[in-house]
């Protein structure tokens, strides 16, 4: 048998390490170390120090910036993991040389360093425009809906919240009862006393926890003209109930705003909201305010820079936005690729979005086939029944629909609801709505803003600009949250969320300095 050199796994070693070694040039690790230690400004978080005559020193910022964007280029979280690696992960020592932030240190550093954060973006943001990194040609506006650190259990309109604090006190009631009667046997259970009681604690602290929230707070509304209260959240009421692909959510929206050269982040903004209508505004604003104070361009949407976003962004209000700040927007309404020719047999190869096609699809009388009276306000179905008017509904392109509601004991006995609804069983049931018709009022409408962007996007030049938009703000969120494994926000607050969210697509960025920039000179 041949002899080989022995050897030991389960043995220590001291082994002498410079740690500027590890980080070599070329790596993202260097990028980070380069920048912050030569062109990046920290004097910005000396204010959050009062420790210069007592107190014991404090961790450098820069030591903790390192440590945090290279966990987060990892997708690494949690501020006990960061500490972790900063004991036993060889880069991170070099990074930190060889300290140990607590874990505590490093969420609170996170947390309350939203505004200093802020400014460091746009250090970033300047560094990437000294070294050429921007074309300021086109930004493509999106947003990426993701949890926080909230249930949606705890959210509901204020009458919502005040029913679920009257069925906890019915609960609490019946354990009461229950602890009560096992007392008074001779021979009790004791562990189901303990279980009663318990149970008791946990509900009083829910019942308590929302007769707070009553009584501190106030209902949330929502955006637009047809404000109405949504539903508000317990543990972070400034965080929305969103749908996504994926279900409903409990968390923000990460809106982003991406430059077309090298998928640079110009602006980056968190909003508790699940409609992105009215981001579009604060966004841009941001943008034209933030390249001025750095000294970009005074008005760098007067360079005719292009700006587009999808469907979800689109309404009059932004379009009149757009059209009276003379910005050169392309976003395009829910209706835009039916107008397209190119699109015309889309539907017909591969059905409806959402609804089943072929087998499971089934058509239904059309609403033109009611009888509307525009004057009297009044709608006839095709079995001579008169449905309830319920009122106007605006368009995004500033129109109005009349809509009509049919009574359920109407359409449930009548003999063309197969014919009629969709879903013909859930009037039957008992349950759902009867036949829904709207109609289209201001057809003879003078022109609006919406029709002039329906203009520029229908445009060839406009569908060219247009299907830059994915390819430009797509691969970015496919960055953070693939690549970075960014799938929820772990802090509560939209200003904390919002500093975390700029992290994130701080990283993006340094991403790209150390890829295309030159961090020699």
């Amino acid at each position: 048998m041949p002899k080989y050199i022995p050897y030991d796994y389960n043995q220590s070693a001291m082994v002498v390490i410079n740690y500027l070694d590890q980080l070599q040039p070329g790596t993202f690790e260097y990028a980070i170390h380069y920048l912050i230690d030569n062109k990046l400004d920290l004097s910005i978080f000396h204010c959050k120090y009062q420790n210069e005559n007592n107190g014991r020193p404090a961790y450098d910022p820069a030591v903790l910036l390192k440590v945090i964007l290279f966990a987060y280029s990892k997708g690494i979280t949690s501020s006990r993991e960061i500490q972790w690696c900063c004991e036993t992960n060889i880069i991170f020592k070099a990074l930190s040389c060889d300290t140990v932030p607590h874990f505590t240190t490093i969420a609170a550093f996170v947390s309350s360093s939203s505004v200093q954060i802020a400014q460091l973006f746009e250090q970033v943001l300047l560094v990437c425009h000294q070294q050429g990194l921007l074309g300021n040609e086109l930004f493509a506006i999106d947003g990426c809906k993701m949890p926080s650190n909230a249930a949606k259990e705890w959210s509901g309109t204020f009458k919502e919240l005040s029913a679920k604090r009257d069925k906890l006190k019915r609960q609490i009631r019946y354990h009461l009862e229950q602890h009560k009667k096992l007392d008074e046997q001779a021979n009790a259970d004791e562990v189901r006393k303990a279980r009663h009681q318990q149970s008791i604690d946990t509900l009083n602290k829910a019942h308590d926890k929302i007769t707070d929230f009553l009584k501190t707070a106030s209902p949330r509304m929502g955006q637009g003209k047809r404000s109405k209260e949504v539903k508000s959240n317990i543990t972070d009421n400034q965080s929305a109930k969103m749908t996504t692909s994926k279900g409903t959510i409990q968390g923000y929206n990460g809106v982003a705003a991406v430059d077309k050269k090298h998928q640079i982040i110009v602006d980056a903004q968190a909003f508790g909201e699940g409609q992105e209508h009215h981001t579009l505004v604060p966004v841009l604003e941001k943008i034209k305010q933030r390249y001025k104070s750095i000294g970009i361009s005074d008005n760098i949407f007067a360079n005719n820079t292009i700006v587009t976003a999808d469907t979800g962004f689109a309404n009059e209000a932004n379009n009149s936005y757009l059209y009276l700040q003379n910005i050169n927007g392309f976003i395009p309404d829910n209706q835009f690729r039916k107008r397209d020719p190119k699109f015309s047999e889309q539907q017909k190869k591969y059905g409806k979005r959402h609804i089943p096609t072929a087998k499971g699809q089934k058509a239904i009388i059309p609403s033109s086939a009611f009888t509307f009276d525009p004057i009297s306000m009044t709608c006839v179905c095709p079995a001579g029944e008169s449905l309830p008017f319920r009122g106007f509904r605006l368009e995004s392109d500033g129109l109005q629909r009349a809509q009509f509601n049919g009574r359920l004991l109407q359409c449930r006995n009548c003999d063309l609801k197969e014919q009629c609804m969709i879903n013909p069983e859930s009037a039957s049931h008992r349950k759902g709505n009867g036949r829904q018709v709207s109609f289209l009022m201001k057809a003879n409408a003078p022109p609006n803003y919406t029709d002039w962007m329906k203009q520029r996007v229908d445009s060839d030049a406009g569908k060219q600009i247009y299907s830059h938009r994915m390819s430009v703000v797509e691969p970015v969120f496919g960055n953070i949250g693939t690549n970075k494994r960014l799938n929820r926000f772990s802090l509560r607050g939209k200003t904390k969320v919002q500093g975390q969210w700029q992290l994130y697509c701080m990283v993006h960025n340094l991403e790209k300095v150390n890829r295309y920039g030159k961090l020699a000179e």
